[in-house]
């Protein structure tokens, strides 16, 4: 298979059949600076057009690395310029799959000036049609800011590259010592690709995510009819108190769960379910990830990290500018306390607390386990605008842990610890004491969970939240 063949074929394997039609297969490079015109550059080097992903319209453009190395240039960007401005007229997704050597040399200004009118158009687009990228070879320099401006990005697990600058400029390092513009890195450090996997597997997720996305941020019509118990019970919940991801599958109409940026960050669980045919977006605290039989394989603190706040801010950003509805699951005692936490996680903090706080969707928020501190009162608690707030009966809300209260409480009276703990705990952290002053709406029990959370949603179903007039926020 040829490399041109290759950029319509990956449209082709991620379309519905016979769907897609192109638009621009007739444009080449004008440029006839360092002699370009001796090349032919057949759709000057991307393949753009429509078609349907399971009867949704979507926008799609292909780069060509067979011509220049699929290079942007005056022309390509025309033609992905031109297909945002369809797309953001008909309100229909935009997907992108990058094969490039990144800036045409031989086009020199028009080249850069190139790169500003897709970013331009980026931002025209964002909060207004979903945006999705995938990174089959090279993506580097300028290019590697268009996944980072759109919404999701995947990438092919042995071959995509994706850099600002390549690892062997970075000073102290080489490829072989670290290859930053690896997928496995990328997805576990950078928090730009949301997975990593074979190309097949790309299409089939991209697919599962345009399906379960409304179209543009007045799609109102963005459901599918519920075959579930909207009842349904599931016994043993919270036995899944250490994975909100878990919960999430459990929850949700026939199981869905749509996991974002899965390996970045993994102490935080961002994603999609479907509750009786809505698309719910979902974010809690991890303490603990599980292999397939269901053994523990990696543990972490009960603490907000900032990669984590920075995760769950951006997710929920998102989901606000869509108008979708949020449901948090809060286990979090406090804050991480590593060095890189001490430096980062107040800002960090600080978003998560704008996003939550300015986001005017419906907000319901369920108390799995122990909420104490501030990191309970930023994790989408009444205080800081949450709708609805749920709770199991054996969680705990306070200020803290009871037996670190009680040290602190006795001061060098020892003696008296034990049972200062044991009151703290019965009188503060009680669930029952939060909701007595009205912290706390419903305490549920755990396999009730789903039937709650739908309630919950459909009552809000109509919510209006008039905010001050303002140009934006500043966090």
């Amino acid at each position: 298979m040829s490399s041109s063949s290759q950029a319509s074929q990956r449209i082709n394997s991620l379309l519905d059949e016979n769907s897609f039609v192109e638009i621009g297969a007739h444009v080449t490079a004008r440029n006839t600076d360092f002699n370009l015109k001796q090349e032919e550059t057949p759709s000057d080097g991307v393949v753009t057009g429509y078609g349907v992903i399971d009867g949704n319209l979507v926008y799609v453009y292909s780069q060509d690395a067979s011509v220049l190395g699929g290079s942007v240039g005056e022309m390509h960007a025309k033609k992905i310029v031109r297909l945002y401005d369809l797309a953001i007229k008909t309100g229909s997704p935009v997907i992108g799959l990058i094969d490039s050597t990144g800036l045409r040399l031989q086009e020199g200004t028009d080249a850069l000036n190139a790169f500003g009118e897709i970013y331009l158009k980026q931002v025209e687009a964002s909060g207004v049609v979903p945006q999705i990228t995938a990174v089959f070879g090279s993506c580097g320099g300028g290019l590697a800011l268009i996944p980072s401006i759109t919404d999701f990005t995947f990438m092919e697990a042995d071959k995509a590259r994706l850099f600002v600058n390549s690892p062997n400029v970075l000073e102290g390092n080489y490829k072989e010592k670290l290859d930053t513009s690896s997928a496995g890195w990328q997805v576990s450090e950078v928090g730009t690709v949301d997975c990593a996997c074979d190309e097949a597997s790309i299409y089939e997720q991209i697919r599962q995510l345009v399906a379960i996305l409304p179209s543009n941020n007045e799609d109102c019509d963005s459901f599918e009819e519920c075959t579930d118990d909207l009842n349904r019970a599931t016994a043993n919940l919270d036995g899944f108190t250490a994975d909100p991801a878990l919960i999430a599958g459990q929850i949700s109409d026939g199981g869905v769960f749509f996991e974002t940026k899965r390996e970045y960050a993994k102490e935080m669980v961002t994603g999609f379910i479907r509750l009786n045919g809505a698309t719910v977006g979902l974010v809690g605290n991890r303490t603990a990830l599980f292999d397939e039989s269901g053994k523990e394989k990696e543990k972490f603190d009960d603490k907000l990290t900032a990669n984590g706040c920075d995760k769950a801010a951006s997710f929920i950003n998102f989901c606000d500018a869509f108008d979708i509805p949020v449901l948090t699951l809060n286990n979090a005692t406090g804050f991480g306390a590593s060095k890189c936490d001490e430096r980062r996680v107040p800002k960090a903090a600080g978003r998560l607390v704008y996003a939550l706080a300015n986001a005017t969707v419906p907000k319901v928020n369920l108390i799995t386990g122990k909420a104490f501190g501030s990191a309970y009162v930023i994790m989408n608690s009444k205080a800081l605008g949450a709708d609805i707030t749920l709770s199991w009966p054996d969680s705990q809300i306070g200020s803290m842990d009871a037996n670190i209260a009680a040290r602190i409480l006795c001061d060098k009276d020892a003696a008296a610890v034990s049972e200062t703990a044991r009151k703290y705990a019965e009188l503060q952290n009680n669930v029952k004491s939060a909701a007595a002053r009205g912290y706390v709406d419903e305490i549920v029990e755990p396999e009730d969970t789903r039937k709650y959370v739908i309630g919950a949603f459909e009552m809000l179903f109509t919510k209006r939240d008039e905010r001050p007039a303002k140009k934006h926020g500043t966090v």
